[in-house]
């Protein structure tokens, strides 16, 4: 699938997903939109899916609209995803990331 920039869709969302720091996540719903196809974060899903044991993609930082580690089924153990974003001292309530502390707004200069 092709984006408003030309490239592959999956491609794109690596990127975004490359962009986001350590310490911060971002959701699947923030990097649809930020392409340009809002109502298609389960796309974005999708394209993380395809790489989840890349190490060059950290697909550890993105979760759902609501914090959830949605996308925790897809790492090498179930806990995997958690102990990741723990190491990057990101914080949780309850089963959910603390995204009012740790949510990364894609903002670039395009």
């Amino acid at each position: 699938m092709k984006n408003s920039f030309g490239n592959d869709f999956y491609e794109a969302v690596f990127t975004i997903v490359r962009l986001i720091p350590e310490g911060k996540v971002s959701t699947y719903g923030d990097i649809a939109r930020f392409l340009g196809i809002g109502s298609s974060a389960r796309m974005v899903g999708w394209a993380l899916n395809s790489v989840v044991d890349r190490e060059d993609v950290p697909c550890h930082r993105v979760v759902n609209r609501n914090g959830e580690l949605s996308g925790a089924m897809h790492f090498a153990t179930p806990t995997l995803m958690k102990e990741l974003l723990l190491k990057e001292n990101i914080s949780f309530i309850g089963n959910a990331v603390n995204l009012s502390e740790h949510r990364w707004v894609i903002e670039l200069d395009v």
